[in-house]
């Protein structure tokens, strides 16, 4: 294929952890096939009247080196459109920034750029909220402001998740079980007072066998997946929250899952979604930054960085 221009939309390189980074295995499949690669911060973006959105990029040689991963060749601000596609990989949380950089982003395609994956997409999948049009994949789920339909729902289900609707990584996650240990406390510290909604799950007893990261690439399942199995007193596998990841193949049901959601997913212009599973159930779509990435290849030797660069050229030949 005929050489692209990258341009990665993601937060400092600073912060990257090379050895574990989604983003960094993209960047490095795409130099590999000869691609130029560049990045920009969302706070970078810029939309002046009679000017297309432009971003302050450099434009990045990776090294190699675990720490000293990248070399900035040259700097500067230019126009969006100018490359050949531009990949959104700006971690959660879903803030107000983010909601405005998707806008950039969807002004910056009116004038010709190739989103990936598509802002409106970003905006119409909250990655708790996406779970709502595929209930009949998840397990029994309220998301609501008021303490007492909580109650109701922990008194029917008795064994109970809660979490914030912005929250990533794990964080804000609390278990109560049948006896209503602090669900008062918890409901309080989520809830703000019933200014902010809160998502509530039966709990899922297959979480002890791990929370499944499915990676779905281009309207395809790659065929393993990383379950993030809690660890000790740990009810969260999430591996920024300490969970163990171990990298295993798609079971029947998995399968089952991604072949439901994966087309019309990517038919919305989602090239990668991360489904959040445990057991045979649904708990999150994350589509703003999803990763799992090197453990899975570290593990299993499967290159999921080359499926998703072939998914993304193939996207970019098909105009």
């Amino acid at each position: 294929m005929t050489a692209r221009r990258i341009l990665f939309v993601a937060d400092p390189l600073a912060t990257f952890k090379t050895h574990k980074d989604s983003t960094y295995a993209m960047m490095r499949e795409l130099q590999r096939r000869g691609h130029a690669v560049a990045a920009c911060e969302p706070s970078h973006l810029q939309w002046q009247s009679g000017e297309p959105v432009t971003a302050l990029v450099r434009h990045l040689a990776l090294t190699g080196d675990a720490a000293d991963w990248f070399r900035v060749t040259r700097q500067g601000r230019e126009a969006l459109k100018d490359f050949d596609a531009v990949l959104m990989r700006k971690d959660p949380p879903f803030d107000s920034e983010y909601f405005y950089a998707t806008h950039l982003l969807e002004q910056a395609e009116r004038e010709g750029a190739r989103v990936f994956n598509r802002p409106r997409a970003l905006r119409d999948h909250p990655e708790k909220l996406a779970l709502m049009e595929f209930g009949a994949f998840a397990p029994p789920t309220l998301v609501t402001r008021s303490p007492e339909a909580i109650r109701q729902f922990h008194a029917e289900h008795r064994d109970i998740i809660l979490k914030p609707l912005d929250g990533m990584g794990g964080m804000g996650i609390f278990r109560v079980g049948p006896d209503g240990m602090n669900l008062g406390a918890i409901v309080e510290t989520l809830n703000h007072g019933g200014r902010t909604s809160v998502m509530v799950q039966r709990f899922l007893p297959a979480i002890a066998a791990g929370d499944k990261r499915l990676l779905l690439i281009g309207g395809q399942a790659a065929p393993f997946c990383l379950a993030r199995i809690p660890q000790g007193s740990e009810v969260r596998g999430n591996l920024a929250a300490g969970g163990k990841g171990v990298a295993q193949p798609l079971s029947d049901s998995d399968w089952a899952i991604a072949r439901a959601l994966a087309p019309q997913l990517a038919a919305r212009g989602l090239l990668l979604v991360g489904l959040d599973v445990i057991g045979d159930k649904v708990t999150e779509i994350n589509v703003t930054s999803p990763t799992c990435f090197q453990e899975i290849q570290q593990q299993t030797g499967f290159d999921v960085a080359a499926m998703f660069v072939d998914a993304l050229e193939r996207a970019l030949l098909a105009g």
